[in-house]
């Protein structure tokens, strides 16, 4: 009886660990190819929270880049303008989109370009979850142009990407 109390208490402990810690998954990671020359990326995807409320803090890919900031898009006019937040909020039960135009990871100071059908891996840091570490594959400009708005676009100093 005691060795099943025991494994009933090691199965409980195992299963509140995974759902604190799992309740934030991250689907389709993506990176657009980069020119060569360029000094930035893009790195975008979808955090599914099927938790409590938690905060995406910072982002860590030592290798790729010498810095990375997340980014929201602003429109001013017909200018596009990137800038920097501090955190993403990561609502209970819902999907937060990190996409083109809108909320991004910005790879600053890039080691060497982003060339589609290789990855990398990302480290995210969430306030409640932990380090949570993804790869994200790099793909083809084009097929995330699509679903960027057509205007001008002002990178804020990090150059184009």
């Amino acid at each position: 009886m005691k060795r099943f109390l025991f494994s009933l208490l090691l199965t409980y402990n195992a299963l509140a660990l995974a759902a604190g810690n799992g309740a934030i998954q991250i689907a389709n990671p993506q990176a657009a190819e980069t020119p060569p020359g360029a000094k930035t990326g893009a790195v975008y995807f979808d955090a599914v929270n099927g938790g409590d409320a938690d905060r995406l803090l910072s982002v860590e890919a030592k290798d790729v880049a010498g810095s990375i900031e997340l980014h929201t898009t602003l429109m001013e006019g017909t200018l596009m303008k990137m800038r920097k937040v501090e955190a993403v909020d990561l609502a209970g039960g819902k999907t937060t989109s990190l996409k083109p135009g809108g909320l991004h990871v910005m790879l600053i100071d890039l080691k060497k370009p982003l060339q589609a059908g290789q990855s990398f891996p990302l480290t995210l840091h969430l306030e409640k979850a932990g380090a949570l570490r993804i790869t994200v594959p790099v793909v083809k400009r084009e097929s995330m142009m699509d679903s960027m708005p057509q205007h001008g676009q002002d990178h804020s100093g990090h150059g184009k990407p």
